[in-house]
C-alpha cells in the first residue's frame, strides 16, 4: 500500500513562493457531512502522540473512523436524535478545565500556548464535541435494546475453547456501616481560638503565606503558603465557596467551618467564576476519648444488627454515615476499579482482607479503624455478602459476567450490520486518490447507485 504521504502532498500541495496555497481539501463526504484533510491530519497526530502509532496505513484507519462518525451524525439528523446544549457545555467545561489543570489553572499560559483566548478555544471545540456526542448518542440508540436469551448465553459460552476460558480469582461482595468520631466541644473551641489568633497576627501585618506554611493542617497547600490556585465554582465544599465568593480581592474572611475543619481564607483575585484563594486550615484534634466513643457506638450498632430483626439495609440507613458512597447502595461497597460490587481479594484494603478472611457469608467483622486520604479517621464494620473460590469460568458461578460478554459481542455485530446497511443507502464520496491508496475504504464506495457527480 502506498504511503498516505503521497496523496497528502498532492492534496496539500503548496504553490511556489508568493503564490496562493492549497492548505485544505474535502477528502470525503458522507450524507451532508464533509471531512477535511485537516480533520484527518489532526486526528492522526493526536493518535500518534497518544498511542505512538506510525503505521503507513494509519491515516486510512483514521479516515474510516471519521466516516463512521459522520454517518452516525448524518443519521442522527434524519432521526431527530439531538444532544442537549447543556450536555455539550458541560463537556466543554470539563475539557477546558482539564487543560487548565495541566497548566496549574494559569489562563495566561493557556492563551500563550493556543494563541487564543479561552472563549475562542471553547467556540472552536464546540462543534466537534457536539458531533462526537451526537455520534455516541446515535450509536447508543442503535444498540440500546440489544439483549441475549439464556440459551444464547450458553451458546456463547460453549463457543469459547476450553483452554481459553478465563480463570477468575477469589471474589467477595461486602457491605459496610461507617461511623466517624465527633469532636469534643473543648477541642473545637481550642481550634477556633488557635485560628482566631492567626487571623489577628495577619491583620497586624504578619505574612499570610509564612503562617500558612508553618501552621496550616492542609499539607498540600501549606507547602505553597496556603495557595489553592485559580479554581472554578464548584471545586470547593459549599461552606468554603460561600465565604470565598463573598470576599473582595485582598480581603480576609472570618473563620469558616467546613467538614474539614476551620478555614481562614484570603481572596487573591477573581475572574468571573474563577477564584484564586489561599487558606489556613486548622483541624480540631480528635483525642483518644473521641475515638473510643466512636468505636463503642459502632460496636453497639453491630450488636443491633446481629440481635435485632432489622435488615442490614435498614441499619445502614439509620446509623451509617450519609456521605459514604455505600450509604446510597444499601451498604454495599462499589469497587472503584471495576464499577461493580465484586472485589478480587487483592483489591481490598489489607485491614478489610484480613478481617473477613475467616468469616462465613453473612458474618460481620468487629469495628475496623481506617484513615481517609484527607487524614480523617473513621470506623467501619464489614459484612461478608458473598465469596467465590478461585476457579475457571463456568455458567453456574459466572453467569452474569458471561451474559454481559455475550451482550457486548452482540452489540458489535448489531452495529456492524446497521453500519453496512446505512453505507448502502447513504450518499458517500471519497477522493479518488485516497480511495486508490486505502483498501479499507473500498466497501464505502460499493453502492447500489452511482456516486453523485
Amino acid at each position: 500500500m502506498k504511503q498516505w504521504l503521497t496523496f497528502t502532498l498532492i492534496l496539500g500541495y503548496a504553490w511556489s513562493f508568493g503564490q496562493p496555497q492549497v492548505i485544505d481539501k474535502v477528502v470525503a463526504t458522507v450524507g451532508d457531512e464533509i471531512i477535511l484533510l485537516s480533520d484527518v491530519e489532526e486526528q492522526y497526530n493526536y493518535d500518534k502522540e497518544r498511542l505512538g502509532t506510525s503505521r503507513e496505513d494509519a491515516k486510512c484507519d483514521v479516515l474510516e473512523g471519521l466516516m463512521v462518525q459522520k454517518l452516525l451524525v448524518n443519521q442522527a439528523k434524519l432521526d431527530s436524535v439531538i444532544v442537549e446544549d447543556d450536555r455539550v457545555e458541560q463537556q466543554l467545561d470539563q475539557r477546558i478545565d482539564y487543560i487548565l489543570s495541566l497548566m496549574n489553572n494559569d489562563i495566561s499560559q493557556f492563551e500563550d500556548y493556543y494563541e487564543k483566548t479561552v472563549a475562542q478555544v471553547r467556540n472552536e471545540m464546540r462543534e466537534d464535541l457536539r458531533n462526537q456526542l451526537t455520534a455516541q448518542k446515535m450509536q447508543e440508540k442503535v444498540i440500546e435494546n440489544t439483549t441475549v436469551t439464556p440459551s444464547e448465553v450458553k451458546t456463547y459460552f460453549d463457543r469459547i475453547p476450553k483452554d481459553s476460558l478465563p480463570y477468575f480469582s477469589s471474589e467477595v461482595e461486602i457491605g459496610e456501616i461507617v461511623v466517624y468520631p465527633k469532636v469534643s466541644p473543648e477541642e473545637r473551641q481550642k481550634a477556633l481560638e488557635r485560628l482566631e489568633s492567626l487571623r489577628d497576627r495577619i491583620l497586624a501585618g504578619e505574612n499570610f503565606a509564612e503562617l500558612a506554611t508553618k501552621y496550616s493542617d492542609d499539607p498540600g497547600s501549606a507547602r505553597v503558603g496556603g495557595d489553592l490556585g485559580l479554581q472554578k465554582r464548584g471545586t470547593f465544599v459549599p461552606e468554603f465557596e460561600a465565604a470565598a465568593y463573598n470576599l473582595t480581592e485582598g480581603e480576609l474572611s472570618d473563620l469558616v467551618e467546613s467538614p474539614f475543619g476551620f478555614h481562614l481564607i484570603e481572596l487573591i483575585k477573581r475572574r468571573g467564576n474563577l477564584i484564586h484563594t489561599r487558606h489556613i486550615l486548622i483541624k480540631p484534634v480528635i483525642n483518644q476519648e473521641d475515638l473510643d466513643a466512636a468505636r463503642e457506638k459502632l460496636d453497639s450498632i453491630r450488636t443491633v444488627f446481629l440481635t435485632d430483626s432489622m435488615s442490614f439495609e435498614e441499619v445502614v440507613k439509620k446509623y451509617s454515615n450519609e456521605d459514604e458512597q455505600s450509604y446510597n447502595n444499601g451498604g454495599r461497597v462499589v469497587n472503584p476499579i471495576t464499577g461493580n460490587t465484586f472485589f478480587e481479594t487483592a483489591d481490598l484494603d489489607a485491614d478489610v482482607f484480613f478481617a473477613i478472611d475467616s468469616l462465613e457469608i453473612g458474618e460481620m467483622t468487629e469495628p475496623i479503624q481506617f484513615k481517609k486520604p484527607s487524614g480523617e479517621i473513621g470506623f467501619r464494620v464489614v459484612l461478608l455478602l458473598s465469596r467465590t473460590d478461585p476457579h475457571q469460568a463456568n455458567l453456574q458461578q459466572d453467569y452474569t459476567k458471561i451474559k454481559q460478554a455475550a451482550i457486548e459481542e452482540r452489540k458489535v455485530k448489531e452495529f456492524d450490520k446497521w453500519l453496512q446497511e446505512k453505507v448502502l443507502t447513504t450518499f458517500v464520496q471519497i477522493d479518488p486518490v485516497i480511495l486508490q491508496n486505502c483498501d479499507n475504504l473500498t466497501k464505502w464506495a460499493k453502492l447500489d447507485k452511482p456516486l453523485r457527480p
